[in-house]
Formats: C-alpha cells, structure tokens, sequence
C-alpha cells in the first residue's frame, strides 16, 4: 500500500462512516480518558489516549501481528492526536 493511499484511507477514517457510526474522535477519547483516570488513579488527557492507541498499533506492527489497516488506524491516531493537541479546546479540556 502506498503512502498516499494511507493518508487517504486514515482520513476516510477519522473524517468518515466511523465518526458517523461512532461519534467524533473528541468525545471518544474524552470517555477513554475518563475512564483510564478512574482504573489507573493517574490523570489522562485525549493526547494521551491517541497516542496510548498508537503505541497500541505499534506494538501489533512490531509484533507480526500488524495489517495494512494498522498502519492506516496509526496515521489516523497520529492525526487525531496531532489536532488535539494543537487546536483550540472547545466544549471540554483536553
């Protein structure tokens, strides 16, 4: 799979049917975050939580374990990630 057709298919991702079927990435990682605070007793932050789920596609990838679609679910967290940490909050903390 070529790296344009990564990009492509991770935006599709984040900016498709999955956030239609799922609700915004935002929200999401919000709850994840939430309730990663809770079980864990550290604060978690939606950075966190993206970067968490890359580390997560990492390790599958280094494991053998990792398809095409791990890649893309990896672009797709690193763009999440990058755009919550460098936009503006709006209705909630990061």
């Amino acid at each position: 799979m070529k790296r344009k057709e990564v990009l492509s298919l991770a935006e599709q991702c984040v900016n498709g049917k999955r956030e239609q079927d799922y609700g915004s990435p935002e929200d999401n990682f919000r709850t994840i975050a939430d309730m990663w605070t809770v079980y864990k007793g550290v604060s978690f932050t939606t950075v966190d939580v993206a970067m968490m789920m890359s580390l997560l596609k990492i390790a599958r990838i280094k494991n053998g374990g990792g398809t095409g679609d791990s890649f893309v679910d990896l672009a797709g967290y690193a763009a999440c990630g990058g755009e919550l940490a460098t936009e503006p909050v709006t209705g909630g903390k990061k």
